[in-house]
């Protein structure tokens, strides 16, 4: 089924509708969630809350509007709820952190540097190469604002990967063994 056709039928189906959301956008958001929260498991999390949620109000999608950028929406504040709660939750210890996911250390590292809203616009704009016009739609702000902040952020994330070993080997010059 394509984008288009289930944005028409999303908030008259029923759980065929949602089984197709599922499978079009359920790993994007996976993606996209990790790349907020920076663990896989609570992306894991997070990608069902925003199916629940999605299925609980999709009488509230209107027709005519981007079920992706919806999906996108929900996605973003369930993460960000996500982030507060983690917060508040002084006596249970730090989530793992040797994940089965595919962000090194480095990167994480760097990504933890950056806050939740620049890391999701980072991601939608260098992973998944949305447009600002797009990103616009998915948080409500003006394109032109929130290129300024991804070029904020992308700066920030340099600088904290000039921090890393890897990051200092490229730095070094060309040493040969001249014995």
């Amino acid at each position: 089924m394509d984008a288009r056709t289930l944005d028409e039928r999303f908030a008259l189906g029923g759980e065929q509708a949602l089984a197709d959301a599922i499978e079009l956008y359920g790993q994007p958001l996976l993606r996209y969630c990790h790349h907020i929260l920076c663990d896989y498991h609570e992306a894991q999390d997070a990608v069902q809350t925003t199916f629940i949620k999605a299925y609980d109000n999709r009488s509230r999608f209107r027709t005519g509007t981007s079920l992706s950028a919806w999906l996108y929406r929900l996605a973003y504040t369930t993460c960000i709820d996500m982030l507060r709660r983690r917060k508040f939750q002084l006596l249970t210890p730090p989530p793992a952190a040797a994940d089965p996911d595919y962000i090194g250390d480095n990167l994480r590292r760097a990504l933890q540097a950056l806050s939740p809203e620049q890391r999701a616009l980072v991601f939608g704009r260098v992973i998944e190469q949305r447009s600002f016009d797009a990103l616009a739609v998915i948080y409500g702000k003006p394109a032109a604002t929130l290129r300024k902040r991804y070029e904020r952020a992308r700066k920030k994330l340099a600088q904290a990967l000039e921090g890393t070993p890897a990051e200092r080997r490229r730095k070094q010059p060309y040493e040969s063994n001249t014995r």
